[in-house]
C-alpha cells in the first residue's frame, strides 16, 4: 500500500510538474509563397476571409513534429499522382512532385505517429500554388486505428453535414503557403485523420504535407 501511494504521489508530481511548464511560441516554417494557377472564383457560405494569419499556439518544451516519417494509409491506397509518403517527407513546396493526388469523392489520409502522444497542433498543406478551397474538410484523432471508438473532432468545415460527422463551425478557406494550422488543445492520440471531398478548383483531393506537433506522453 506504502508503495502504491508513493508511485500515485510521484505521478500527480509529475503531472503537476507539466501543468506549470513554460510555454513558448510553436515555430513552424512556412514555404515560399508561390501562386501560379490562375484563381477560381470560390463561392462557398462559410468561406473565411483571405487575410486570415496562422494562429499562435503555445508549448512546452519536447514538442516536435511527430509525423516526421511516419507511415501513411488513406482511403484511396493508390492515388493518382504521388505516394502517401509525400505527406509527412517535410517537403511542402508547391511544384509537381511534391503532392499528392486522390480520387473524387470523400476521401481520407491517415498517419500513425507509432505511440499515443499529447499534441498541440496540426499543420496541413493541401495545394497552395493556386488559391482554392477544400470542401468536407475533417480533422480527426483517435487511438483506435479504425475511428469508431474515442475519436476527438479538431477541425470541420463541412457545413451540410454531407461526410455524415454533423454540421461542422469551422470555416472553408482559400489554400496559400501557411496551410492551415488547427490548434489540437492537448488532445491524447495516436492516429490522425484527416478527409476531404473535392475543392473549387475541381473534385480531386490533394495532401503536399500535414505536420502533427506533439510529445510522447510520460
Amino acid at each position: 500500500m506504502k508503495k502504491l501511494l508513493l508511485l500515485t504521489s510521484l505521478t500527480f508530481a509529475a503531472l503537476t510538474a507539466r501543468a506549470e511548464e513554460a510555454l513558448t511560441p510553436l515555430k513552424i516554417e512556412f514555404p515560399p509563397p508561390m501562386l501560379t494557377g490562375t484563381p477560381v472564383p470560390a463561392k462557398l457560405a462559410n468561406l473565411e476571409a483571405p487575410n486570415v494569419k496562422p494562429p499562435q499556439i503555445l508549448v512546452p518544451a519536447g514538442v516536435t513534429n511527430l509525423a516526421k516519417g511516419k507511415k501513411v494509409t488513406s482511403s484511396d491506397p493508390a492515388p493518382v499522382i504521388g505516394d502517401l509518403s509525400l505527406i509527412t517527407d517535410g517537403d511542402k513546396e508547391s511544384e509537381e512532385g511534391y503532392f499528392v493526388e486522390l480520387d473524387r469523392g470523400l476521401q481520407w489520409v491517415q498517419i500513425d505517429l507509432g505511440a499515443s502522444a499529447e499534441l498541440y497542433a496540426i499543420a496541413v498543406w493541401h495545394f497552395h500554388s493556386q488559391a482554392r478551397a477544400y470542401m468536407q474538410m475533417i480533422v480527426q484523432v483517435s487511438d483506435d486505428p479504425e475511428f469508431k471508438k474515442d475519436v476527438h473532432t479538431l477541425f470541420n468545415n463541412d457545413e451540410k453535414n454531407a461526410a455524415g460527422f454533423g454540421v461542422g463551425a469551422s470555416p472553408a478557406y482559400l489554400e496559400k503557403n501557411t496551410g492551415r494550422v488547427i490548434p489540437a488543445n492537448k488532445a491524447v492520440a495516436r492516429y490522425v485523420r484527416l478527409y476531404s471531398a473535392g475543392n473549387t478548383a475541381n473534385e480531386l483531393n490533394h495532401y503536399i504535407e500535414v505536420e502533427v506537433f506533439g510529445r510522447l506522453r510520460p
